[in-house]
């Protein structure tokens, strides 16, 4: 039976009030670290975290429990046995998931030198396990540093299969932003270097096409910037993946950096080129950092959280991270007033899940942990993917899942691994619905590029889909 569609309709000004967030960190036990990663590494559907390298159990919404000291880490399940395993890019070790219990160190083949600030699971050959695109940051007083990928030999070992050693990267993103069914990479550079869009051909070789599909958001010389984080999502609901790209921008008599922009994806019609939308009510302020996506109010439309490296800046200029709400048309306001956000400390923390399964989206950043008040008009879907097949990673990982609506919009998440400098939002997929309450259609396009359709899943729920059962 085919359900009807009603429009989505955007929240007026009474029901933004209703969103809140307050500092839980005292209640939960939870607290600290400058990275987060969330990720329900023993399967109780309550979502885990590491923060700041310490991995912290959820005790079923109610508390969090301090498990192990793995290093800042982001997650996936590299030998596809149902447990999602950890890549310490502080540590630059890997740690394997004995069944929830606990975690232990798998010997890696020698890594380029240097050091790391982030990196991204993402099964780049498509051989159904998850590879690793490591990012190269320099290491003091040796100044050396290279990107690379650990290739993931079929969950037995590890090689290094590619360098790149130009440059200093920090964030490292993932997203098939091209829809043909493999993962490029946006890697954020420093030190007034530009930062790359990888585009995958497939097997896991990547061409530099930065420059050709105009996803250049900073560049060499003074007059280029320092990127620190980027994020991937679906900013303007037309189905396609946009990018949001954050700069570090020093103003003084030298010149003006480049600030932080909103990319565009023209998507098939544009042949997946990026549409330069500027600042887009992204203020300026010299330090910020690490950007992360989320829908806090679910409303329909993905917002953002933009951390800063400084409280204050050149020039005595105070600065602060800002939670962004998304107005539509790439238009962004200031919501740290009405959201109880105001105050957050300088920090690269910034990464979201719903810790209590409750609908609403909370927030680790800042070293401290918000829990989110809700809102009750607006109605939401969370779906988690699970994959047995042998062409997809088990956790399905780089999956795109899109909400058709009636109105033209299409309400579109990923499954990614790796946000901002180092962060990590839950993989659970989650969609703010405003006052749209009727059963949805689901399309969901697997990393293998294979397309799914589902009819009539019913809302406000968390929607668990195997397609092997």
């Amino acid at each position: 039976m085919k359900h009807l569609l009603f429009p989505l309709f955007i929240v007026n000004p009474s029901t933004i009030l209703a969103t809140t967030f307050t500092d839980e960190s005292d209640k939960f036990g939870l607290a600290g670290g400058n990275d987060a990663c969330w990720f329900d590494f023993n399967n109780d559907g309550f979502v885990d975290i590491c923060a700041g390298g310490k991995v912290f159990r959820n005790e079923k919404g109610q508390k969090f429990v301090y498990v192990a000291d793995v290093g800042s880490s982001v997650a996936a399940d590299f030998d596809n046995d149902g447990y999602l395993d950890l890549y310490s890019w502080g540590s630059r070790k890997l740690f394997r998931n004995i069944e929830g219990k606990r975690f232990e160190a798998i010997k890696l083949p020698d890594l380029p030198k240097g050091g790391s600030l982030g990196a991204s699971w993402g099964d780049f050959n498509n051989d159904g396990f998850v590879d690793l695109y490591v990012g190269g940051y320099e290491s003091w007083p040796k100044d050396t540093y290279a990107d690379f990928i650990l290739t993931n030999e079929e969950r037995k070992s590890f090689k290094v299969d590619w360098q790149e050693v130009r440059y200093r990267a920090r964030g490292i993103s993932s997203c098939d932003f091209d829809r043909d069914g493999d993962l490029d990479v946006y890697v954020s550079n420093y030190r007034l270097q530009p930062n790359i869009l990888w585009q995958n051909n497939g097997k896991g070789k990547f061409t530099d096409i930065t420059g050709e599909f105009g996803a250049l958001a900073n560049g060499p010389g003074f007059g280029g910037g320092h990127s620190i984080g980027a994020s991937w999502g679906d900013f303007d609901n037309d189905g396609n993946f946009d990018l949001f790209a954050g700069n570090f921008a020093h103003k003084d008599s030298r010149g003006n950096q480049p600030e932080s922009v909103w990319l565009r994806n023209t998507g098939k019609e544009g042949k997946f080129k990026f549409e330069n939308k500027g600042q887009g009510g992204i203020f300026y302020q010299e330090s910020y950092s690490s950007p992360s996506a989320a829908d806090y109010d679910n409303d329909g439309n993905l917002d953002l959280l933009f951390t800063t490296v400084y409280g204050v800046a050149s020039f005595g200029r105070k600065n602060n991270p800002v939670l962004f709400r998304n107005e539509g048309q790439f238009k962004f306001s200031n919501a740290n007033a009405a959201t109880k956000l105001e105050g957050l400390g300088a920090t690269y923390q910034a990464a979201w899940a719903d810790f209590d399964n409750d609908g609403d989206l909370d927030l680790m950043a800042a070293g401290r942990f918000f829990v989110n008040s809700g809102n009750k008009e607006n109605h939401w879907l969370r779906i988690k993917l699970e994959c047995k097949k042998k062409t997809v990673n088990r956790f399905a990982v780089g999956a795109q899942v899109r909400l058709k609506l009636n109105n033209g919009k299409i309400l579109s998440r990923q499954v990614e691994s790796g946000t901002g400098q180092g962060n990590q939002n839950e993989l659970t997929l989650h969609f703010g619905l405003g006052s749209y309450d009727q059963p949805v259609k689901v399309e969901i396009f697997w990393p293998d590029g294979t397309i799914l359709n589902l009819d009539g899943v019913p809302v406000d729920q968390k929607f668990i889909f195997n397609p092997d059962n």
